[in-house]
């Protein structure tokens, strides 16, 4: 039998998730499913020209979760013999025995299971050796280090990659899987000019190693990003226009997402409660879910039940569509999945009538802070106050004037969404949320 993490493994792995649900059923069990996984990575790291880490995976696993009636029960294992498989079913249908019935439990419905499975193209291994992927984290650390004499020390570079083999199935017939990889390759670097001393990064992540940037690329970025933070200061306090760099605007979009998801509606927990159908962003932006983007890193024909996903206008004309549901939290709103059990599916943000590119921001904004980095977990997702450190550039006559750091900055989320007045053309698409820069008014900058 293979010992490859590809498509080859997948009849193993139906087979597992078969007898699990065909034990569930044996055992007196209304309904289960059952998820087999197998996957294996490498991932090093090299700190100043010397390796420091690498770490070579190889993990498997199932987890089967059963119903009697609405009574559920789970348990997993990372044993895929026969009899693990046996055990494990056998401790999830005794759990299901103890629990107290859900009303809302149970499988997703069968006419929202997925029948079509078009190729995606997330399937594409590197095969990479240690001693390889050693020497392209040097020559990406490397890059960094000769930009500047001020680039004085390195956090280290790091190169990783992964691929598994999912597949699921539950008693209602549905039986599915796929091979997947993601790898990335990163650089932090230190820069330092007298005693101030200023780190950043730089990163790639993409399905195929193919579309990742070039290694000296990420370094000199990385790089670049150091340098331009020396010199940084702090500002006094005052309201302002902010712009988030696009792996920042993307965690501000997520916090959206958290506030619509079924989840927080259901417990009464969000700053969003019963907003769909409701004006959040300003009119000209949209909220598009595309699951079936080729290569996309959130990319998948059917959710973690088994349901199918499809495209969807999330927000139009700035208006609320609807949440992001999977079974449970739509039975306990009275609706229907979205195909969302597991997270959102490449969801891209887009402001055709109020876009610009990066120099065309800043003109726009006149003055302001540019944020580049984001610390600290003040967030509240049920009223919304938003409070963070930050770090990045003040903004002067359309211009980037100097670094800044040692500040907060906070608002209400509700109201920074609406006062979102620009989005940038740098979309980036390294994640599950693609967008691009954020240019959000009258923010508060506490400073000295």
């Amino acid at each position: 039998m293979s010992q490859e993490i590809d498509a080859t493994r997948i009849p193993e792995l139906q087979q597992v998730v078969g007898q699990a649900l065909e034990l569930a059923r044996a055992a007196g069990a209304s309904a289960a499913d059952a998820d087999a996984s197998m996957q294996k990575g490498l991932s090093v790291t090299v700190r100043m020209g010397e390796v420091e880490t690498i770490e070579y995976h190889r993990d498997r696993g199932m987890a089967v979760t059963v119903y009697f009636g609405q009574s559920k029960g789970s348990a997993s294992t990372a044993d895929l013999r026969a009899e693990a498989v046996q055990q494990t079913v056998a401790k999830a249908c005794a759990i299901a025995r103890y629990t107290a019935s859900d009303a809302c439990a149970g499988l997703a419905e069968p006419e929202d299971m997925a029948r079509e499975f078009p190729d995606l193209d997330v399937d594409h291994p590197w095969n990479i050796e240690p001693e390889q992927a050693v020497e392209l984290a040097r020559a990406c650390e490397a890059a960094g280090l000769a930009v500047d004499a001020r680039i004085a020390n390195s956090e280290g570079a790091s190169l990783a990659t992964h691929r598994g083999v999912r597949v699921f199935g539950n008693t209602h017939g549905f039986l599915a899987g796929f091979p997947s990889t993601s790898h990335s390759l990163s650089c932090a670097l230190l820069a330092q000019s007298g005693s101030d001393m200023q780190r950043d990064h730089w990163y790639a992540l993409a399905r195929s190693a193919t579309d990742l940037q070039p290694a000296a690329a990420i370094g000199r970025r990385a790089a670049e990003r150091a340098l331009a933070r020396l010199g940084a200061r702090r500002l006094s306090t005052r309201r302002a226009s902010v712009l988030f760099s696009p792996e920042m605007a993307r965690g501000l979009y997520a916090h959206f997402i958290g506030a619509i998801r079924g989840a927080s509606q259901y417990r009464r927990a969000s700053f969003l409660l019963d907003a769909a159908g409701q004006q959040i962003f300003p009119s000209f932006l949209q909220m598009q879910e595309r699951p079936h983007l080729r290569r996309g890193l959130a990319s998948s024909n059917f959710d973690s039940e088994g349901v199918a996903t499809r495209d969807r206008e999330l927000v139009s004309g700035g208006v609320l569509d609807g949440y992001v549901l999977g079974s449970y939290s739509a039975r306990k709103l009275a609706l229907r999945t979205t195909g969302n059990a597991g997270g959102i599916h490449n969801l891209i943000v887009s402001a055709p009538a109020a876009s610009a590119d990066f120099a065309g921001l800043l003109a726009r904004m006149g003055s302001g802070l540019y944020v580049t980095e984001l610390l600290g977990q003040g967030v509240n997702g049920v009223t919304g106050d938003y409070s963070r450190g930050a770090s990045g550039f003040w903004i002067e006559n359309g211009a980037i004037a100097f670094p800044v750091h040692e500040i907060t900055i906070a608002g209400n989320l509700r109201e920074m969404l609406r006062n979102i007045v620009a989005l940038g053309t740098d979309v980036d698409i390294q994640g599950a949320i693609r967008c691009g820069s954020v240019v959000v008014e009258g923010m508060t900058i506490a400073g000295e």
